[in-house]
């Protein structure tokens, strides 16, 4: 039996759960939760699961919103992968409703087909929590979750019909000066200016990003910049959001931003402590044959996708360090026109929009049909790991995120 065989049947069955798939992307959107306390999406979404026989495991990788749903058993082993966590103020400004929603149809849809026709692996639903603040993923990574995986598997929604994702690495560093208080007009000599040399940090940077390559950057903030105007502040902090286009890249952006602080502390006297705050992000590897599977089913819905144009980035996310560790696919599938933008109300509402729910169904039938390709085609297999092993043994040294 080959896979094409089974498209047909694999279509039907999401069409066949495309009222409750809404139905869940709607529930999740009207109650948004933020980062790793996902616990009513966790419920909702694990008992769909359970419903379609997956066997679930609850708090994966010590995170108690984290859930991996296995339908079969050996290998080949898919990975279809949900995002369920919201942005605060915002709900679900970048759509994560929708890609919960089209990971689990997909999961059931190419798990139900399989276990009829009797083909042999394991489909696994994987709830991956906190990809806006924390990076669940990369947790799991950890944790083996993707140990024994032969393709991991999500969609995000976005303002254009794009076939790969240009995400960039990405980390937080954090800068902490220390200097000497003093009062700023009765004995100013005496004073050691640290928010001064943060100050000048930021001015460095302007300098030196101007040589930065295309994809890496620096955004600051000033998280502490003394308690009163009239003492000359002995301690002061930013917070360096720093990017690039590979995760080698990263790390010479953050090396330049090290170089700054110490530069700007040394000038004034005062010291700096420089590290990287929480879970970094790998640059994304997209597994060029199976993005062009899926750009091949989904165009059986009526949507085409696109490279994205040149010298465009998107931002960063956890899939990275899944892409890094098995072959994967990241595409982004329009639910709004292109003079908008996510993260704003108005890709909220679309997220929850009658384009939104298109999408949805569009690109759960595509992930569920490349799912039944990576299980029964050896050959589709062996070109998505033959292209991520080409790019690690292409990829210089790093130090890591």
């Amino acid at each position: 039996m080959s896979a094409q065989e089974l498209y047909g049947d694999v279509e039907r069955e999401v069409d066949a759960h495309g009222g409750r798939l809404w139905q869940v992307a709607l529930r999740l959107h009207e109650h948004p939760e933020l980062a790793y306390a996902e616990h009513d999406a966790a419920r909702l979404l694990t008992g769909e699961l359970t419903g379609a026989d997956f066997d679930v495991t609850m708090g994966v990788a010590d995170m108690p919103t984290a859930f991996v749903g296995r339908g079969g058993s050996g290998r080949p082993t898919v990975a279809l992968l949900m995002e369920y966590d919201a942005l605060p103020g915002l709900g679900h400004a970048c759509g994560h409703n929708l890609i919960a929603a089209a990971g689990l149809g997909a999961a059931i849809a190419a798990h139900t087909v399989a276990a009829r026709y009797g083909v042999p692996g394991t489909v696994l639903a994987v709830g991956t929590p906190a990809e806006e603040d924390g990076g669940g993923k990369v947790a799991e990574v950890s944790a083996g979750v993707f140990d024994d995986v032969d393709a991991a598997l999500m969609v995000h929604p976005g303002v254009r019909n794009q076939i790969r994702a240009p995400l960039t690495a990405q980390v937080q560093v954090r800068a902490r000066f220390h200097g000497r208080a003093a009062h700023p007009t009765g004995n100013p000599g005496e004073g050691i200016d640290a928010l001064a040399a943060l100050v000048e940090t930021f001015n460095l940077l302007g300098a030196v990003g101007r040589r930065f390559p295309a994809g890496s950057h620096v955004q600051g903030i000033v998280v502490d910049g003394g308690t009163a105007t009239n003492i000359v502040p002995d301690h002061a902090e930013g917070l360096f959001g720093c990017r690039g286009l590979t995760t080698s890249a990263l790390d010479d952006v953050v090396a330049d931003v090290t170089r700054c602080a110490q530069a700007a502390a040394a000038g004034l006297g005062a010291s700096v402590e420089v590290d990287r705050v929480g879970n970094g992000y790998r640059h994304f590897s997209d597994s060029t044959p199976l993005s062009a599977r899926f750009a091949q089913h989904i165009s059986r819905s009526g949507i085409t996708l696109t490279d994205s144009e040149p010298n465009t980035y998107l931002g960063s996310s956890d899939i990275g360090d899944v892409s890094g560790k098995v072959p994967a696919i990241h595409p982004f599938v329009a639910i709004m026109d292109s003079d908008g933008s996510d993260h704003t109300a108005a890709f909220a509402a679309a997220a929850a929009s009658d384009r939104g729910r298109r999408a949805m169904l569009a690109s759960a039938k595509a992930l569920a049909c490349l799912a039944v390709d990576i299980l029964l085609e050896e050959n589709v297999r062996d070109e998505a790991w033959a292209c991520l092993r080409a790019e690690v043994r292409a990829a210089p040294a790093r130090t890591g995120v």
